[in-house]
């Protein structure tokens, strides 16, 4: 399975924009611009949506998790925040995602909670990606 989103880019860095598609039809040309990523513009940014991507997975496997180990959540509300942070030498980067996670969950006490929990963050696949490797295959038009 493989999944895709293009981002097309006008201009420089400051003063320039671009926006963003995702097959699956939730982006269709949504803005971003250098104040949405670094200041407080309209439209979105790529930290913002990797937050997403990773509260929306963790809920996911915390979801499969819990039903393997025989519980049912009746809401998992997760939020993830990501640190975008300028790092010398390298720059700009993304130094961590915390997750904030409010549960109900019948049934379940706060020891096997924390455990399943804890296997949900090491196992979703968004908190396996942010160690992941990255290639390019690049050309000139």
């Amino acid at each position: 399975m493989k999944r895709s989103a293009t981002a097309v880019w006008n201009g420089s860095l400051k003063t320039g924009n671009g926006n963003l598609t995702a097959t699956g039809g939730v982006l269709h040309a949504t803005p971003y611009s250098f104040n949405s990523r670094f200041a407080s513009g309209v439209g979105t940014n790529p930290e913002e949506l990797i937050a997403a991507a990773h509260a929306g997975c963790f809920a996911m496997a915390l979801s499969g998790i819990l039903g393997e180990a025989g519980f049912t959540p009746e809401r998992l509300e997760a939020t993830a925040e990501m640190s975008l942070d300028n790092v010398p030498p390298a720059g700009w980067t993304v130094t961590a995602s915390h997750l904030k996670l409010t549960a109900k969950i019948p049934g379940i006490d706060a020891a096997k909670f924390a455990e399943l929990a804890a296997k949900a963050k090491a196992g979703c696949p968004i908190s396996r990606l942010l160690n992941a490797t990255v290639t390019l295959h690049a050309t000139l038009a």
